[in-house]
């Protein structure tokens, strides 16, 4: 039988042991759930517009390409998944993102949210 005493060490013993173990888990970074190496495989159609610094499309207006190097993977997939139901309206990318798989959509977002190409256009 365990006295008071010993019971309220193992519960404080434990009590510790449990908080250490949450902080440790929050503070581990978080990742998307996509394959970065493979996104980094399917970047071609990307690369076209997104991947040349400065560059700007006359279609369906002028406007400045974002950069998607460093930007957040949840943020990505949300503006893919957007094109692909026609939620957003760029007719390129529409085209683009119906093609896309959801496990496509993640591996791209982690390989973007992994590399950061300097400051946005």
């Amino acid at each position: 039988m365990t006295t008071q005493p010993e019971r309220a060490r193992k519960m404080k013993t434990t009590t510790i042991a449990l908080c250490a173990s949450v902080l440790l888990v929050l503070a581990m970074p978080v990742q998307a759930a996509g394959d970065p190496k493979a996104g980094q495989l399917k970047t071609s159609m990307c690369a076209g517009c997104h991947g040349i610094p400065g560059w700007r499309t006359a279609y369906p207006s002028v406007y400045s390409v974002p950069k998607l190097g460093g930007q957040h993977a949840d943020y990505i997939v949300a503006a893919l998944k957007a094109y692909k139901s026609g939620e957003r309206s760029h007719p390129s990318m529409k085209g683009i993102a119906a093609s896309l798989t959801e496990q496509d959509m993640e591996d791209l977002a982690a390989y973007y949210a992994s590399s950061y190409s300097g400051p946005a256009n």
